[in-house]
């Protein structure tokens, strides 16, 4: 085995350790190199090419991580996700090359779940306008919804999901969830009812998404989906851009059929200025901030380098997708 001094690895996620310094201590004294991103932004798959040359190891953010960049890099080991989806690494071709991959499942639940909150709440109170009307000089007489006595729908009941459950059983509303996997215990616990599909969709005034990225679950919300909401109902999608077709949702709020929508994340991230939910007066849209916490990024942090490690180390990780 290599011995860890003699590795280099390479750390995309431009929020790495910016809230916990000690980690990146403890990585540059483990091996011999490490390779920051600097660009602010997530690496394309041309970007990694003329970087992953002679890199053992990647703890990586949102990059594109396809087979094109994979072939240019023989020597890759491990790429340790910073968050949870993979949806930007090739598996197949992680699995051909003997790429071990990993990710940090659970770490950023609570600060996904508070972000989810407070996207609610700024659709339902009009926080935002009201903010920007009296900077401007006005006194406006902005008239909101309260969550109390609305049914929240939460599609995807998993550790996002049970965190976001949690934050709302304080807010007197009923609370709906359809998951494939059903946890009795915590749903009689936190006064959640599980529903089909279709029923939650029915029923919900706010249907939150929290599904994983998946083939099955891609483009599920589609114009189909914003028929069967009630009119005037919100929705908020904090888990994967490729849930929802961004088209069916625009139409959906241009009809009325959707009094709002919060969105943090999107099929193309980052999102092209012209893209129409931008611009929506009814959109709340923010830069995929959902794991941008203090505690997140410490937990996500950690955990990725620890994965990385353990497999430079030639040890099997704990979180491994591959």
């Amino acid at each position: 085995m290599k011995p860890l001094k003699k590795c280099k690895v390479l750390v995309t996620p431009t929020s790495y350790a910016s809230q916990d310094e000690s980690l990146k201590t403890i990585l540059e004294e483990k091996v011999g190199e490490v390779i920051y991103n600097t660009t602010g932004k997530p690496l394309s798959s041309a970007q990694l090419q003329s970087m992953l040359a002679g890199v053992d190891g990647m703890i990586a953010g949102l990059d594109e991580i396809n087979a094109a960049a994979m072939a240019d890099a023989p020597d890759l080991k491990v790429i340790a996700r910073y968050g949870v989806g993979c949806n930007n690494v090739d598996l197949e071709a992680a699995m051909k090359h003997q790429i071990t991959v990993t990710n940090t499942p659970g770490a950023n639940a609570k600060s996904v779940a508070e972000l989810t909150i407070a996207l609610i709440l700024n659709l339902l109170r009009p926080i935002l306008p009201a903010v920007k009307g009296l900077s401007e000089g006005d006194w406006p007489r902005l008239k909101g919804s309260c969550l109390e006595g609305k049914t929240v729908g939460l599609l995807g009941l998993g550790a996002i999901g049970k965190e976001t459950a949690r934050r709302l059983a304080g807010f007197d509303c009923a609370i709906l969830a359809y998951d494939i996997n059903q946890d009795e215990v915590f749903s009689s616990k936190n006064h959640v009812t599980y529903v089909p599909l279709d029923v939650l969709i029915n029923r919900a005034d706010i249907v939150s998404l929290h599904l994983p990225g998946t083939p099955e679950t891609a483009g599920m919300v589609d114009e189909n989906f914003f028929a069967q909401m009630k009119m005037g109902s919100w929705i908020v999608n904090t888990a994967r851009g490729d849930l929802i077709i961004e088209s069916a949702l625009i139409n959906a709020l241009n009809s009325g059929k959707l009094r709002g929508a919060a969105v943090d994340v999107y099929r193309q991230e980052p999102p092209e200025k012209e893209n129409p939910l931008l611009q929506m007066e009814q959109v709340i849209a923010t830069p995929h901030m959902g794991a941008h916490s203090d505690s997140a990024a410490n937990a996500m942090g950690r955990i990725a380098l620890e994965e990385c490690l353990l497999v430079l180390q030639g040890l099997e990780p704990t979180y491994r997708i591959v």
